[in-house]
């Protein structure tokens, strides 16, 4: 299967074709609706569809995931860290992985970075395998674990471009890159200032820097907004979103907030396990069953005529006034449960009803209690037994047996 460069499909990177062989020879027309050749032609017995099937001069071709986890499994001698996980990332996404301390967020991230080797499982970077390319997958991705793995007494221009050295880049295109993430992740101000004189946020800024120096596809980030005060983490927010689309990542929180501002994907761990994955949306109408409004209107004997015109609204399930000690004075605040996001309607809905309009947002609260019991699980977890493995798919680190106290798993 071959890959496809950049003039291919539109300019973008990542699809490879699917061979007509696949599809027992039939021929392929340009009228042909992808899903239809392969509904047609495609039998089960040869696996699942590809994903992302587009067609370009009556070829089909699909865009293969960036990141490609199979079964992983992760031990330290006889007790389960991690498994079993299987989850796939596209190019350019922002991933969350979202979880309890102690649900197995470090030691999956920890793999995918290749700073640990699995115990069991397949894990591909690039259509590279981590335990037989190790060395291959770190050129292409970049690692910023929890603590930010920077020399304080090196400024910060002098790290970033030993750094980069490390990383292979040549000693001409040292001094651009350099820049470019410095420019990045706004540290260029910084540049001839030692590390140990920064703030924990600019480390932080300066950790990110030194996982992006290599323009690496993928970047790994262990709750890079940990121990930030409010502005430094909206900073870091912007500054992690703007890494999408030339760099496919992966972030790590226990806070849900968090993830749902940044990433375009959820993935929720537990007991070393994907427990649930999709958008905020996709998870909000699986857990709550249909969206959540939470709607903030001025008290008055309108309220009733609205609470009556939204009920009317195709789509929604139900809208009741919320009884809450906390809500100012003046204020009614009403819960509407729909199929889908009727925020835009249901503004003006009030509106035309004679209702004071003051503000309307998703049921975060309630998706946040969701995911909370979610993550902690409502049976007790399940017994770590150790699966038996492949001795063929076996490839533990020899050092990684008995971890450290700095690589208990989390």
């Amino acid at each position: 299967m071959g890959s496809v460069g950049g003039s291919a499909f539109g300019g973008r990177r990542g699809w490879k074709l699917w061979i007509a062989l696949c599809c027992n020879g039939a021929s392929i027309h340009g009228n042909d609706a992808p899903g239809a050749v392969c509904n047609a032609a495609h039998g089960p017995e040869q696996g699942p569809r590809p994903p992302d099937l587009a067609r370009v001069s009556g070829v089909l071709w699909y865009r293969a995931p960036v990141i490609e986890i199979r079964d992983l499994y992760k031990f330290y001698g006889d007790r389960r860290a991690v498994g079993p996980v299987s989850a796939q990332i596209e190019k350019g996404e922002i991933v969350g992985l979202l979880g309890l301390n102690g649900a197995g967020k470090t030691t999956t991230l920890r793999v995918l970075a290749c700073d640990l080797l699995p115990t069991s499982g397949g894990v591909r970077v690039g259509g590279i395998d981590v335990v037989e390319s190790p060395h291959e997958v770190r050129k292409r991705v970049g690692y910023l674990p929890d603590t930010p793995p920077v020399y304080p007494e090196m400024t910060v221009a002098e790290y970033l471009s030993f750094a980069a050295r490390l990383r292979g880049v040549t000693k001409s295109g040292v001094q651009k890159q350099v820049g470019e993430a410095m420019e990045l992740t706004e540290t260029a101000g910084e540049a001839d200032t030692p590390i140990f004189a920064l703030s924990h946020g600019f480390r932080q800024r300066v950790g990110i820097a030194q996982a992006i120096v290599h323009r690496p596809e993928f970047v790994v980030l262990d709750e890079p907004i940990s121990g930030l005060d409010p502005v430094q983490i909206v900073e870091m927010r912007e500054l992690v979103r703007s890494l999408g689309g030339e760099h496919t990542v992966v972030v790590s929180s226990h806070i849900l907030s968090e993830i749902s501002e940044t990433c375009d994907r959820i993935l929720v761990i537990r007991d070393g396990e994907i427990v649930e994955s999709g958008t905020e949306a996709e998870l909000s109408a699986r857990l709550l069953k249909g969206m959540r409004l939470e709607i903030s209107v001025r008290t008055g004997a309108s309220v009733e005529a609205g609470l009556a015109a939204l009920r009317g609204m195709q789509g929604v399930a139900s809208a009741e006034e919320m009884t809450e000690e906390t809500a100012p004075a003046g204020e009614t605040h009403i819960l509407v449960v729909a199929d889908g996001d009727v925020r835009a309607e249901a503004s003006r809905t009030l509106v035309e009803s004679g209702c004071d309009l003051l503000g309307i947002s998703r049921g975060q609260r309630e998706l946040e209690s969701v995911f909370l019991e979610l993550s902690r699980g409502d049976a007790p977890a399940r017994p770590r037994r150790r699966k038996r493995q492949n001795k063929s798919n076996l490839a533990d680190a020899p050092s990684a047996e008995t971890p450290s106290a700095a690589e208990d798993p989390s």
